[in-house]
């Protein structure tokens, strides 16, 4: 048999530090981290937080309908516009950082807009508007009932 599976000059060391995230020369390679997403926590009341597994069912019907109507609500991108009256919003409430072109944003039926990673989070909390705690699901039930 010949040496078909060495290359010249490669050894185990050279290949482990010539992996993604290796360390240099002569050093031991870093130990393995394994990468989890963090598991999503659930408010079925306020005040209270649970994990998904913990929850009733009844819990996670009412969970699952709240998403569904957070996911109804117009979303859209941050555009300022160019006339300088259109300027009037100009931070999220929530997160108090300037809105910037680009920005995913969700609006709200009293035609509050937030960043979507901001608003999104609140309203599995409250369903109301962080301006004028407005509440979010009568304007979108009302909006099914005249349609």
């Amino acid at each position: 048999m010949g040496n078909c599976l060495f290359s010249q000059g490669a050894d185990d060391l050279s290949l482990l530090n010539e992996s993604e995230g290796g360390s240099l020369p002569g050093e031991p390679p870093p130990p393995y981290q394994e990468r989890t997403q963090p598991l999503p926590v659930y408010h079925p009341t306020p005040g209270e937080s649970r994990l998904a597994h913990q929850l009733t069912e009844e819990e996670q019907v009412r969970i699952a309908q709240r998403i569904g109507l957070i996911h109804h609500l117009p979303k859209g991108i941050f555009d300022p516009g160019s006339d300088p009256s259109d300027k009037k919003v100009k931070e999220c409430v929530i997160c108090m950082m300037d809105f910037e072109y680009g920005d995913p944003i969700r609006f709200l039926p009293c035609l509050h807009i937030y960043h979507m990673d901001c608003i999104d989070p609140w309203l599995m909390r409250s369903f109301t508007c962080p301006s004028c705690m407005e509440p979010v699901d009568a304007a979108l039930l009302s909006s099914y009932e005249t349609n």
